[in-house]
């Protein structure tokens, strides 16, 4: 972009020079005031110039005709992991584009946890071939916690070099919230670290409250994406803290958060998705689904806007962007409103530095090739003794067993007790109350741990589904009826490099290759989002009932999020942040 004091610019500014670009005939959102007006958007260099009155004129070489449709600045995630789409960053932009994003704020903590800091720097580096704007915070847990391995172990001294580059805005997540309240070394110098160099550290404090909250905010961080409820966001927010709502693929806490705004505090709040899969932002979109969502429970439209792009600037130091104003970034979306207003709008064309990138739901921007090292092959390293029987631990059918409860639309769980079906002094699964078999086995090459235990929720009668999509440390998933099933899938999952499948009868009935990492893919946008509802609907034809039961399924060894959960060590009560027995006086 061309500098913003440059002569020439100030000169299209003052109207004494052709533009390169007018937009006319529009009504831009001004998320300054929150409401819309008429206006012509003069764009030269990358930037927009002026802001006119309608009755002005100004001299263009270009002139764009918004036909009334709306004028609203490139949206923008507050916090989202790009491996989540199953897609690199380059080809991930291909699926935000047509819905109006211009920029996102990246944490790669999960290609950190397989392949560590070369693999932070292969996603910045593939990044720099986005057309849009990506943004980086710095990984703060890799691993997560110590209850779960992964194939990497991030120190703050690892960390540092990353700030060298201007495209760190933040230290990511501090998600160990117990070991920052209890004062960890290691996590108190992540945070300084984050602090010292960008003066910002993003948070991760799920159902946290009163003292603890209170000593986890004074180590630094200064957001928080993880409330699902209207009074805990209230309480971080009154604690200093800006809140992100989230709006995902498994995570939906959009309708039970939104109540908690008001136009007194709105402007402490921000939109973000977290982790969404590439056939939900290909299909039905991305922040703009987010709006459109909002604006159907009643939500004013101006004001979701502004959540999508200037508080998450403000946030972030972003000053270039957020909203369509003299000076900024000319990151621009046109916008028709249906009959109904924001609830059915949708992005017609968008604009990068004045540029068009997308129209009519397509990218008009090339795209690139995927390169991709050969470190980031060939992740999957099973257990050579692994059998069928190891996803059946010990168990005695005279004691209660813990359950993981998946909660549709969370990725918190329940804790939940129930009698096991017992066969031969090992667990079996019992679908007849939807209780299947889980296990997180580990994938890197290690100690070759597994984690065994019982999951209701994703309503399976028969089969199997695995993943090596496994929050944060991305181990091997699994959850089915079928011990031989999951075998099976999880068998086919090193033969292919990575990636989810689904298994019943001897046979793999869907597979999704993800052979870099066992995380992304390299193929399509189109093509990753085909192969997800193929999985799909192989999975519902095991009698399953969750609308994303892979997202869903990627989350349970995840130990910093409650209430229990299953990794490669154990069985987590996340709660007491320990290791517990499926049964208790039950050695498996």
């Amino acid at each position: 972009m061309i500098p913003r004091t440059d002569s020439s610019f100030i000169a299209v500014a003052r109207g004494e020079a052709a533009a390169d670009v007018v937009i006319e005939s529009g009504q831009i959102v001004d998320v300054h005031s929150r409401r819309l007006r008429a206006a012509s958007v003069v764009i030269h260099g990358g930037r927009i110039a002026a802001v006119l009155d309608p009755s002005m004129t100004a001299k263009a070489i270009q002139r764009i005709d918004a036909g009334g449709m709306v004028v609203m600045p490139g949206l923008l995630d507050a916090h989202m992991h790009i491996e989540s789409t199953m897609l690199p960053p380059s080809t991930c932009s291909h699926m935000m584009l047509p819905h109006g994003t211009a920029g996102v704020v990246a944490d790669p903590h999960e290609i950190a946890n397989v392949s560590g800091i070369a693999g932070i720097r292969w996603m910045m580096e593939d990044a720099r071939r986005a057309a849009m704007h990506i943004w980086f915070t710095a990984s703060s847990c890799v691993p997560a916690s110590g209850l779960e391995s992964a194939n990497a172990n991030l120190s703050a001294d690892d960390l540092h070099p990353l700030f060298d580059d201007p495209r760190i805005i933040a230290l990511a997540e501090l998600m160990n919230f117990p070991g920052t309240i209890a004062g960890d070394p290691d996590l108190l110098a992540k945070s300084a670290l984050g602090l010292s160099r960008r003066g910002r550290v993003d948070g991760h404090a799920p159902a946290l409250s009163g003292q603890r909250l209170q000593a986890y905010i004074a180590a630094g961080p200064s957001s928080d994406h993880e409330c699902f409820r209207a009074d805990e966001a209230i309480e971080k927010l009154e604690s200093g803290q800006r809140i992100f709502i989230r709006e995902g693929s498994a995570a939906r806490n959009l309708r039970d958060l939104l109540p908690a705004v008001t136009p007194a505090n709105a402007h402490r709040f921000c939109f973000c998705t977290d982790d969404v899969h590439a056939c939900h932002g290909f299909e039905d979109g991305h922040l703009d689904r987010v709006i459109r969502r909002a604006a159907q429970m009643g939500f004013d439209g101006p004001t979701a806007v502004a959540m999508a792009s200037l508080h998450v600037a403000e946030h972030y130091g972003l000053r270039d962007w957020g909203a369509i104003a003299p000076g900024l970034a000319a990151d621009i979306a046109l916008v028709r409103l249906g009959h109904d207003g924001w609830s059915s709008m949708k992005v017609e064309r968008m604009l990068i530095a004045g540029n068009e990138v997308a129209r009519d739901g397509a990218c008009t921007s090339e795209t690139m090739p995927v390169v991709v090292p050969a470190f980031l092959r060939s992740t999957v390293h099973l257990p050579a003794s692994l059998n069928a029987a190891a996803f059946t631990p010990h168990g005695e059918s005279s004691k209660p067993a813990r359950v993981v409860g998946v909660i549709p639309g969370q990725i918190v769980t329940e804790q939940l007790l129930e009698q096991p079906c017992v066969v031969g002094g090992r667990v079996c699964a019992d679908p007849s109350r939807d209780l299947l078999l889980l296990a997180s086995i580990e994938r890197h090459g290690g100690a070759g741990g597994i984690g065994c235990g019982l999951v209701r929720g994703f309503g399976m009668r028969r089969g199997a589904i695995a993943s090596t999509v496994g929050h944060d440390a991305h181990n091997l998933s699994v959850a089915g009826v079928d011990p031989a099933d999951m075998l099976l899938a999880v068998q086919r999952l090193a033969e292919i490099g990575g990636g989810q499948c689904v298994a019943e009868g001897g046979r793999i009935l869907a597979e999704l290759p993800l052979s870099i990492a066992g995380l992304l893919s390299d193929r399509s946008v189109a093509e990753v989002a085909a192969a997800q509802h193929a999985m799909d609907a192989a999975y519902v034809s095991l009698g399953g009932t969750l609308a994303d039961p892979f997202m869903q399924l990627s989350f349970l060894p995840l130990s910093v999020i409650p209430h229990l959960k299953v990794s490669d060590r154990g069985i987590i009560d996340v709660d007491a942040f320990s290791v517990v027995p499926l049964q208790d006086g039950v050695t498996s």
